[in-house]
């Protein structure tokens, strides 16, 4: 890949005159218009590209050679943050982003309840999965459509957009009826059929780590997206499987920097799934505020003892509440807010 960046001046005339030279060599081209330079990819399709020719053309200022194997999720494609529109709130700009709510939808009033106790306490968006992958086959899997169609009432009633998370191909056209944004869970990272089918969707899209991925994997996941022209694109570090047997994964903090890095694309930090334990939640939310995340998706439950999965790992609402209060303070240090 290539990149083309523009001259400030540079007429759309000018901006025509590569892209149709790029797709006139079979490539495909990917569009980023900043606020001061418009950056043109250009992704190959193997022959060589004549870099050269590219640079005479006018209103070229100069063209960048892409040496890292994620192209369009790289910081050398568009060195400025991404953002776009969640609801009323803003994803990867200066306001940090909550989304909170229980780990499965286990029932209507459970769900809607839940809902309006996050959203007094300060989250964004709600989180609830209605398809769950179980690492056992006897273990909840969640209601299907039914907990879709809890989850939109309870949009409905508090305002909150929903993220929920869909496990394969087929049921992407079907979630995306529900809900705002795409959740591809850890176990599905790498599910190359999935990736194309939120790619083509042009949906918001969360997209977890796997928990034995390298964070170049995961860019190239997200590379999968991008791919289909969908930009709005998180990722999520939840956590990575090492030797430690106290909490349920190794939350590697060092992962949001790196990712922030190396990419533009927003960074959400998951410390439930990360530590596996309530009692740690708070401490390594905290953390990734600081480290950087521009936001978090923590799991609430109104009565955790009596959930149907992860109760051991979920906050109760007043809890989530002092929760928030506190993240306000580490956000406002670290130059940020929360809402």
């Amino acid at each position: 890949m290539m990149i083309v960046i523009m001259q400030a001046s540079a007429t759309m005339r000018e901006k025509s005159a590569v892209i149709a030279w790029a797709e006139d060599a079979g490539c495909h081209v990917h569009l980023s218009e900043g606020n001061e330079r418009t950056v043109i990819g250009i992704v190959g399709n193997g022959r060589p590209l004549n870099k050269e020719q590219v640079e005479r053309m006018p209103g070229v200022e100069r063209v960048v050679s892409v040496l890292k194997p994620f192209k369009i999720a790289s910081r050398e494609f568009k060195p400025e943050n991404t953002t776009f529109p969640i609801g009323n709130h803003m994803v990867g700009g200066k306001g940090i982003i909550i989304m909170a709510g229980p780990c499965s939808v286990e029932s209507r009033s459970q769900i809607i309840e839940t809902a309006h106790a996050v959203k007094e306490a300060g989250a964004h968006i709600l989180r609830g999965g209605a398809f769950k992958p179980r690492t056992s086959p006897y273990s909840f899997q969640g209601l299907g459509e039914e907990g879709l169609k809890y989850l939109a009432e309870a949009r409905e009633e508090t305002g909150l957009p929903v993220v929920t998370e869909v496990m394969e191909p087929a049921l992407v056209p079907l979630v995306c009826e529900y809900a705002d944004i795409l959740q591809v869970g850890a176990r599905n990272m790498q599910n190359y059929a999935l990736l194309h089918a939120v790619g083509e969707s042009q949906h918001p899209v969360l997209l977890k780590r796997g928990m034995s991925s390298l964070i170049e994997e995961w860019l190239m996941c997200a590379e999968y997206i991008l791919s289909h022209g969908n930009t709005r694109v998180m990722l999520c570090e939840r956590g990575i499987r090492t030797f430690e047997k106290y909490t349920r994964n190794t939350f590697d903090i060092n992962a949001i920097a790196v990712a922030k890095h190396l990419s533009h694309l927003p960074v959400i930090a998951d410390p439930s799934h990360a530590t596996g334990r309530w009692e740690y939640v708070e401490a390594a939310a905290k953390a990734a505020v600081a480290a950087g995340a521009d936001g978090l998706i923590i799991e609430v439950h109104p009565r955790p003892e009596e959930a149907m999965s992860d109760g051991v790992q979920s906050l109760k609402p007043e809890r989530f509440a002092q929760l928030v209060r506190e993240m306000k303070a580490v956000a406002q240090a670290v130059g940020r807010d929360i809402e």
